[in-house]
């Protein structure tokens, strides 16, 4: 529960992060030794690394996902560290870049509005239409893309010959072809297996 008006914000989160800070460290300052490996570096500071995660992107299982990146880019730089004290800044750092990198994603993805279908038809639609209609629809839909465009725009939209070559971008004389095969392959489609 938020601290009511009388409380300062900032004390009350300044209070709550350094509690939790001591209980996770314990009261002694944080010592690392100079031969450190990535093992102790993961079994000592894994858990520390995965709450702060945890507090900046409010996920576990991201909080987890966001430390072992962090862990498997130290593994490709360990080389090049000073110190064992330059791998713990080195992991915390990339700890905090990669939340922020999951806050990014997160922004992005909640902004995106998918595109409008163009294939998707609503169910009371298709419930209104015959059986037989039903079924010219499911064979519409297994013509390839110029096929079915030149019979939508024939059928649907009632354009001549010469507006379906403007509107599709191609000459008077494809779609009279095109529109021929795609009421061959049409009737075929709706014919069944032979």
């Amino acid at each position: 529960m938020w601290p009511g008006p009388d409380h300062n914000a900032e004390r009350s989160v300044e209070h709550t992060l350094s509690r939790l800070r001591v209980l996770d460290t314990g009261s002694a300052p944080e010592q690392v030794p100079q031969q450190l490996t990535l093992e102790d570096l993961y079994r000592t500071h894994r858990m520390r690394l995965v709450r702060l995660a945890l507090l900046l992107v409010d996920e576990p299982a991201t909080a987890e996902d966001v430390v072992q990146e962090a862990f498997t880019g130290l593994h490709r730089h360990w080389g090049n560290l000073r110190d064992g004290a330059a791998a713990v800044g080195y992991l915390r750092t990339a700890v905090v870049n990669g939340s922020r990198s999951v806050l990014r994603r997160r922004k992005t993805a909640r902004d995106y509005t998918p595109p409008h279908a163009v294939n998707a038809r609503s169910a009371e639609s298709l419930a209104m239409l015959t059986a037989e209609h039903q079924a010219v629809v499911h064979a519409l839909s297994q013509l390839p893309p110029r096929q079915r465009e030149v019979l939508v725009l024939r059928y649907y939209g009632g354009l001549s010959e010469s507006e379906i070559a403007d509107a599709a971008g191609i000459s008077k004389g494809t779609v009279k072809s095109t529109a021929s095969r795609a009421l061959d392959a049409l009737q075929k489609i709706m014919a069944g297996p032979a």
